[in-house]
């Protein structure tokens, strides 16, 4: 039966055949108004850069030297959104299930941590269209998922995606938060 499918893509070893790269990305979850927890997101800007005009957490590759994966989180999340970690009072927790990310060729490994104070953020507009701050409760195990169909580099696609004002929150940020969710439910 799958012979009939015809051609898919190679996923399998990530963005143009190389191997997967190591990333990580924060998890940032804060008090919001009225003491209700929120996420801090980002919006990819449009363009030819990669994941453009997606949501998408504060993260990225591993450099050398960063003490992986919080290290990697913290100096992305600084990097693209002006994180002062002290200042907010971000505490990490752990790591979430790594997500294999083929399509960009990362092996992403998620950060949770908690800020005592809403963090103050400051977009770097060369890698930030916009930053969300997103309820946690979007996530949660009640919260509705919609199915989403488009086109994408020549293929169709049919996902699932979270939804918070016009944003379309999917593919690995959708898994992860999905599974922050997931975990936060259960308790």
């Amino acid at each position: 039966m799958l012979g009939q499918l015809g051609a898919l893509p190679d996923w399998g070893r990530g963005q143009r055949g190389r191997s997967p790269r190591d990333a990580a990305a924060l998890v940032l979850i804060y008090p919001g108004p009225a003491e209700d927890a929120h996420l801090v997101l980002t919006e990819r800007p449009t363009g030819g850069m990669r994941h453009s005009g997606q949501v998408s957490l504060p993260g990225g590759a591993r450099d050398a030297g960063d003490d992986f994966p919080v290290g990697t989180a913290l100096r992305e999340a600084t990097e693209e959104v002006g994180l002062d970690a002290t200042a907010a009072g971000v505490e990490t927790l752990g790591v979430l299930e790594t997500v294999d990310v083929r399509v960009s060729g990362f092996m992403l490994v998620p950060v949770v941590a908690i800020a005592a104070r809403e963090p103050v953020l400051v977009a770097q507009e060369h890698e930030v269209a916009a930053i969300l701050r997103v309820p946690l409760r979007t996530f949660l195990p009640d919260a509705p998922v919609e199915t989403l169909e488009e086109a994408r580099d020549g293929y169709r696609l049919r996902y699932g995606a979270y939804r918070f004002g016009g944003y379309a929150i999917w593919g690995a940020t959708a898994r992860i938060l999905g599974q922050l969710g997931a975990a936060l439910g259960s308790e």
